[in-house]
């Protein structure tokens, strides 16, 4: 070769370029690796909980191998007839957390807590929080009725107390959707409770009006109230306690009178007394006096 140089530099200009796909293809391979998928169950459509679930639901989706979250099915007849105990969004892992116990049914019950109940109570559209009051929602339950503890005549016994807290919402009418954001007026409301919760709510409702409190998904915090009366409702204030003993006390009235009476000596002189009528309550007692000789 004429140019033993420039035969050289092809030759090292190959060795580097096959140098550099071999360490590509390594560091290719490395991050395939450490990126390898797993077959994951996942949601090929939106599933509302409480549904039975059938093959026809559910697709294998590839998942990171690294980022598998805990309780995922990778076979689909597993999940065969499992139920769902809360809403799924097409492609959202089916997770073991998100289903109902084995052998539970399709429908509301299937999503009540274990040791719970479940209860209606009926609303309007004031009561309902206009429509606000969503399935997955808590609320409080206020109840107004008439307060037996008072015993005077001729007062307002109305109060309205909170009875309830925390109550969280199942469904409202038949809809269980907890996905939606939209009002739904509605005339029936269907509330988890437990069974002493639910014995209260039932005794509210026969005894009053029932009205639903909406609260913060996260505020689990429990406030004691005296209730609410018409009274301290317009701010009345009672008269102070030393004024109403004194109106109770009976009054005593004084009345004097100068009363003139001839002395019994032989000699005429003319002593003066003073009499003082007393009225306490309804006695009177007359009172008399030699007044003083200035």
């Amino acid at each position: 070769m004429k140019n033993p140089r420039a035969f050289l530099m092809i030759v090292v200009s190959v060795g580097i370029g096959l140098g550099a796909v071999v360490l590509a293809s390594r560091w290719i391979s490395q991050q395939a690796a450490s990126v390898a998928s797993s077959k994951v169950v996942v949601a090929a459509i939106n599933i509302d909980l409480g549904t039975p679930l059938t093959p026809q639901m559910l697709k294998l989706a590839d998942w990171p191998r690294g980022s598998v979250p805990a309780g995922a099915a990778d076979d689909i007849k597993t999940l065969d007839a499992r139920v769902v105990k809360t809403s799924l969004l097409q492609g959202e892992p089916v997770l073991e957390s998100k289903l109902a116990p084995l052998g539970a049914t399709g429908g509301l019950s299937a999503v009540i807590a274990e040791g719970n109940r479940a209860m209606t109570v009926r609303v309007n559209d004031v009561v309902g929080v206009a429509g606000f009051a969503l399935p997955g929602n808590y609320v409080d339950i206020v109840v107004n009725t008439e307060d037996e503890s008072v015993k005077a005549e001729n007062v307002n016994k109305s109060i309205s107390k909170i009875v309830l807290e925390h109550i969280m919402v199942l469904a409202v009418a038949q809809e269980q959707n907890r996905d939606e954001t939209k009002p739904k007026v509605v005339n029936a409301v269907t509330l988890e409770v437990t069974p002493a919760q639910a014995e209260k709510l039932d005794l509210a409702r026969s005894v009053g009006t029932l009205s639903l409190v909406l609260r913060n998904q996260v505020d689990k915090s429990v406030v004691t109230t005296e209730g609410s009366t018409k009274k301290n409702l317009l701010n009345r204030v009672d008269e102070p306690p030393v004024m109403a003993a004194a109106a109770q006390q009976p009054v005593v009235k004084t009345e004097v009178k100068h009363v003139v009476k001839k002395s019994a000596a032989r000699k005429p002189s003319v002593q003066s007394y003073e009499q003082v009528e007393v009225v306490r309550g309804a006695t009177k007692t007359v009172e008399e006096f030699k007044p003083s000789v200035q």
